[in-house]
């Protein structure tokens, strides 16, 4: 077998496939989000609550015990643009692989999250649409900066009392629209 990694007999050529990290600070929603994608992408039959222990990435006997993310786990999701009539799909029927990486949210494992961060071709950073965005949730921007992550922001929680998408404070609504990589901690 040839060690090529676009050899043509691999499942999911290196071109279609992406590695996409689910960041925020704690308890925003990163492994709910995850388990709804693997659900919804049919990877697994049942979606799995964090507060009975049986999320898929959260795998150590302490990460269910006490509902958090200890270590970044990887998942496995597969995507296919289907046909849609008059509209040209760029990569319609192509299987893509996603590789979605789970990571902690609490302050004490920033680091685990860097070293995530060193891998992913983008990441969705996950806020609270009642809290708004937290000292977590700013670290986890500043450390996709410094590592040239293209971001992607996600409200969560729209449906609690409270939530306000326009007051939820993520960063391209307050800081201003932040589309390239320049180099200030917002943008």
């Amino acid at each position: 077998m040839s060690t090529n990694p676009n050899n043509p007999k691999r499942q999911f050529p290196l071109e279609h496939t992406r590695n996409i990290g689910i960041s925020a600070h704690i308890d925003a929603g990163k492994t709910t989000l995850t388990e709804r994608i693997l659900f919804y992408t049919g990877m697994i039959h049942k979606i799995g609550e964090v507060h009975d222990g049986a999320a898929t990435t959260d795998w150590m006997e302490q990460e269910k015990e006490r509902g958090i993310t200890i270590t970044s786990a990887a998942v496995t999701a597969s995507w296919k643009q289907l046909p849609t009539e008059g509209v040209y799909k760029m990569f319609e029927g192509i299987n893509h692989r996603v590789n979605i990486i789970d990571t902690p949210g609490h302050v004490d494992f920033t680091a685990e999250v860097e070293r995530s961060l060193r891998v992913l071709d983008g990441v969705i950073l996950v806020y609270c649409g009642v809290a708004g965005v937290q000292p977590q949730s700013e670290t986890v921007w500043r450390q996709a900066t410094k590592y040239k992550v293209p971001r992607m922001a996600f409200v969560n929680k729209m449906d609690r009392t409270g939530a306000n998408f326009d007051r939820s404070g993520h960063p391209e609504q307050t800081r201003g629209s932040c589309l390239s990589d320049s180099d200030s901690d917002w943008c």
